[in-house]
């Protein structure tokens, strides 16, 4: 007796995609609530199931949805706001801004929409995400029926949605707990990246992780200056550091992978992790291409994403699997390498394992769930057909298919699209509303232009500073005592440093610009010799608020980059209204103090002549351990000498303008 099945697809070339590559012509697909129930040729198919509805696919192709391993579908709005720049300068100069500025639940909700009405048309069924807000996400695209892996983003830096990582951590968990096992969405975590995220924050996302048993989605070694800086700040390239900090004990998703080596290949595979892979995005912002042949031959699970709309500039799946193939064979200079049906296979099958999803998706076999689509390949830009060879059609879908050959989309058993008409959400208002945001940012940065963080930020290398600043500076008539106090038991000293330094900080008329310091840094030996000399600029914000208990705790934002420029240019470029000089002797020690690290300075200050300071000092990214370093700091005071006296919180500049 015949099975019963929700629809039966017929007349179809069905590829299912799986590891042998069965395709079956003509074919059949069998389909019951939102799972598949069959996979076969149309005349075993016919015997075997009775449908309530039978479709004639007309010869077209029937295939398993594309898979977008990694975007940021929200940024459909920042589309276009600012291309042909530098990843740093994108990134901090206007991304971030803006997003500060105007992301919002509305904001996320919006970009999505626009979004997944893009995803449909382009023949993609599931997608990985990574945003704010991402609650958001997962509801509008949800109710338009997509599947997606959806990651709460976790920074170091305040963010739209949190104004510390540990609220950004517990808005992770909150909605992982509440989204885990829904039929569509799979919640995770997003630490952003190695270096927009502290070691703890690695570390509790992966725990975090590991306790709910879902993927953690991360960008990993995406330029070369942040493979350089991870070697000269950790001492180790990127993966070896992520690892160190126990972000494999998680089921990773890493996007990019462009600078890893082989040995760091073999890491990811040992430890399952998947990449995805992003060559318009990574093209368009000049970071590189990632090696992904050799990720390959390794048995890496290689999947294709598009990255966010605001650095491809699109979401099509067609032109990303066709430029992964392309762009593999012109690295290698091998035209086999790659060939249509791996390149096919990294948009669908191995997509869905570098997603650590292939259990419910990624193949058309019987179990898996019913995201599939109907391409049509009989088009003019697709004739004529050659037939002799069954691997031709992975050559027609790769190299000549377009996005807007796809007829229709079927998500976990549900149609989104019949015959190219989307049937579960209506954009006809979504691109005016896009475009009243596009005037409001117009607006936005014409006016931030003008801006001392802009012009920093443009010029490439900045990168903000910890948030909370513990701090307080006593003046001192006579430095000996701290020199003995700070060699006495009680205080372990991690290490000391004796530097000249001459600060000439720039003013500007308003004051919410903050205030720019250029630093020379002389470091001096033990016989008073120069032997090195460091050029830094610093953006120094002002105060967000009052000083807190203890007197020594202060937020504000701190922007630091190389100075690799004289000082006559950065005077020419930032055009300051005012300018101040300090000149002064600096001896340094890191120090243990309370099982908390703290930096001593005690300083004699030559111009203007202010005389000595002993100064207590630590930032961090956390207001908790902010809050708790204020309290030991004024232990420190107390241990180093009689700090009875008025202590200060401010600045040298700051001291220097009040006097």
């Amino acid at each position: 007796m015949a099975e019963i099945a929700d629809y039966l697809l017929t007349n179809a070339i069905v590829l299912t995609m799986d590891e042998e590559l069965n395709q079956y012509r003509p074919g059949a697909v069998a389909i019951t609530g939102d799972s598949i129930q069959a996979v076969g040729l149309e005349s075993d198919m016919r015997k075997s199931f009775q449908a309530k509805e039978t479709i004639d696919c007309g010869g077209k192709v029937v295939m398993p949805g594309l898979i977008n391993a990694h975007t940021h579908v929200p940024m459909t709005l920042l589309r276009g706001l600012a291309d042909d720049l530098r990843l740093d300068v994108w990134l901090m100069g206007y991304m971030m801004p803006v997003e500060r500025e105007f992301v919002s639940p509305e904001f996320v909700r919006l970009g999505t929409q626009m979004a997944c009405v893009e995803l449909i048309r382009n023949g993609v069924t599931c997608f990985a995400d990574m945003y704010y807000f991402e609650e958001q996400v997962a509801q509008a695209t949800s109710e338009t029926g997509l599947r997606a892996l959806c990651s709460q983003t976790v920074l170091k830096f305040p963010t739209p949605d949190a104004q510390s990582y540990e609220e950004s951590l517990a808005a992770a968990r909150d909605f992982v707990s509440r989204w885990k096992g829904h039929p569509l969405i799979v919640p995770s975590v997003a630490p952003h990246s190695p270096y927009t995220c502290t070691e703890d924050i690695l570390r509790a996302t992966a725990e975090l992780a590991v306790e709910f048993d879902i993927p953690l989605h991360t960008h990993l070694a995406e330029t070369e200056i942040e493979v350089e800086n991870s070697r000269n700040e950790n001492g180790m390239p990127v993966i070896p550091y992520v690892k160190k900090n126990n972000i494999f004990d998680a089921k990773v998703l890493a996007a990019h992978c462009v600078h890893v080596d082989e040995g760091e290949m073999h890491t990811l595979h040992h430890h399952g992790a998947g990449v995805a892979h992003c060559p318009s995005s990574n093209l368009k912002l000049a970071s590189g291409a990632a090696p992904v042949s050799k990720m390959l031959k390794l048995g890496l699970n290689v999947g294709i994403g598009t990255d966010g709309p605001a650095s491809n500039n699109d979401l099509d799946m067609f032109e990303e699997i066709r430029l992964a193939a392309f762009l593999a064979k012109g690295i290698t200079k091998d035209p086999t390498t790659v060939p249509a049906t791996t390149a096919l296979a990294m948009g669908t099958r191995l997509g869905a394992k570098a997603m650590h999803m292939d259990h419910l998706i990624g193949t058309l076999e019987p179990g898996k769930r019913a995201d599939l689509i109907i391409v049509d390949i009989a088009t003019l830009h697709n004739s004529p057909r050659f037939l002799r060879d069954e691997v031709n059609v992975y050559s027609q879908l790769v190299y000549s298919a377009k996005s807007s050959d796809v007829q229709s989309v079927m998500v976990n058993g549900r149609w989104l699209m019949r015959d190219q008409v989307l049937k579960t959400i209506d954009y006809a208002n979504l691109i005016q509303e896009a475009d009243e945001y596009a005037h409001r940012i117009d607006s936005f940065l014409i006016e931030r232009e003008k801006s001392v963080l802009s012009k920093l930020v443009a010029i490439g290398g900045a990168m903000e500073g910890e948030s909370f600043e513990v701090q307080v500076k006593i003046r001192i008539p006579d430095p000996k005592p701290i020199l003995s106090a700070i060699n006495s038991p009680g205080l372990e000293i991690l290490y000391s440093r004796h530097y000249h330094e001459y600060d000439v900080y720039f003013m500007f008329d308003d004051p919410s610009q903050g205030i720019l310091r250029y630093r020379e840094d002389e470091y001096i030996d033990d016989n008073d010799e120069i032997t090195n000399i460091r050029y830094r600029l610093t953006m120094i914000g002002p105060t967000r608020e009052a000083q807190f208990e203890s007197d020594v705790l202060l937020s504000r934002s701190r922007y630091l980059a190389p100075a690799t420029h004289s000082l006559r240019f950065y005077r020419e470029y930032f055009n300051p209204t005012k300018e101040v000089v300090i000149e002064k002797h600096r001896l340094r020690w890191r120090v243990l103090f309370q099982g908390t690290e703290f930096y001593i300075n005690l300083d004699r200050v030559d111009e203007p002549e202010l005389g000595h300071f002993l100064e207590v000092k630590s930032r961090t990214w956390s207001r908790r351990d902010a809050e708790h370093k204020a309290l030991v700091a004024r232990d420190l005071m107390d241990f180093l000498c009689d700090s009875s006296q008025d202590t200060l919180t401010q600045d040298y500049i700051e001291i220097v303008s009040e006097t």
